[in-house]
């Protein structure tokens, strides 16, 4: 089984900056996709970005050129750099983590954190 931790959410103001971390715990894992999505309430969750075990990274177009996805492969730990942020960025964060556990693979979500984002 994957553990899936979410940090570093908060209230900030527009323009300014935030670093999510995500940080998956267990044994016998090797992580090949992390991913970032986001929800408000009552509405269904959305794709942000991700980054997998080679390096590759993609965004949604809405963040594209103000968020920036990293990941320190031996720590099992994402993290997203948001910058520039906009009132329209306040949500639930969720990481999702897919990894191959022994023959298996799965797929692993945190319980969130929140960022807002209100002057």
């Amino acid at each position: 089984q994957v553990q899936v931790v979410e940090s570093g959410g908060g209230l900030v103001q527009p323009g300014e900056s935030l670093r999510l971390s995500c940080a998956a715990s267990g044994s016998g894992f090797s992580v090949t996709v992390m991913g970032w999505y986001r929800q408000l309430p009552g509405k269904q969750r959305t794709y942000v970005a991700h980054i997998t075990a080679d390096g590759n990274t993609d965004y949604d177009d809405s963040v594209k050129g103000r968020f920036t996805i990293t990941r320190d492969a031996p720590k099992n730990t994402m993290y997203l750099q948001m910058n520039s942020l906009k009132p329209e960025d306040t949500a639930e964060y969720t990481c999702n983590v897919q990894a191959n556990v022994g023959w298996q693979s799965g797929s692993y979500w945190g319980r969130g954190t929140q960022v807002t984002v209100s002057s």
